[in-house]
């Protein structure tokens, strides 16, 4: 079930990209980003609260609290410079830029989680790194 979960991600990112772009015109990117922001954070907490989540939040441990937070603040961050991108840039551009991002994890994935680099991984980052290189050049 995992990789029908991935490509509604994968299509809702699509959109998002598509319609930032239509929704930033004219508009401070960085403002453009804490509307978004608004709108996540009450779609977030509406399901947490709808599916029963928050009687859990007490079993959060520091090292949850520590960590969530801070890919809360990478996101931030990505969301911030990746707004500013679709402002200067083309959606054709920017988007694939943007999916580097998974070459990255797996970087990330095998350095700091130990996880094992398979020749397929490896050829697929590699393959995601020509496309990117492809599509913005």
């Amino acid at each position: 079930m995992w990789w029908i979960y991935a490509l509604l991600s994968a299509l809702f990112a699509a959109l998002t990209a598509v319609l930032a772009k239509i929704g930033i015109k004219g508009v401070d990117s960085n403002l453009a980003t804490a509307i978004r922001t608004v709108v996540i954070l009450v779609l977030a907490w509406g399901i947490v609260y709808f599916r029963g989540g928050l009687e859990h939040i007490g079993d959060l441990t520091r090292t949850n609290w520590i960590f969530i937070g801070l890919s809360g603040l990478a996101t931030g961050l990505s969301w911030v410079f990746y707004f500013r991108a679709l402002q200067l840039g083309k959606v054709s551009q920017v988007a694939p830029v943007d999916k580097l991002s998974v070459a990255i994890a797996i970087v990330l994935s095998v350095v700091f989680l130990g996880e094992k680099l398979t020749w397929h991984t490896g050829l697929g980052a590699a393959m995601i790194i020509g496309g990117t290189l492809v599509l913005i050049f």
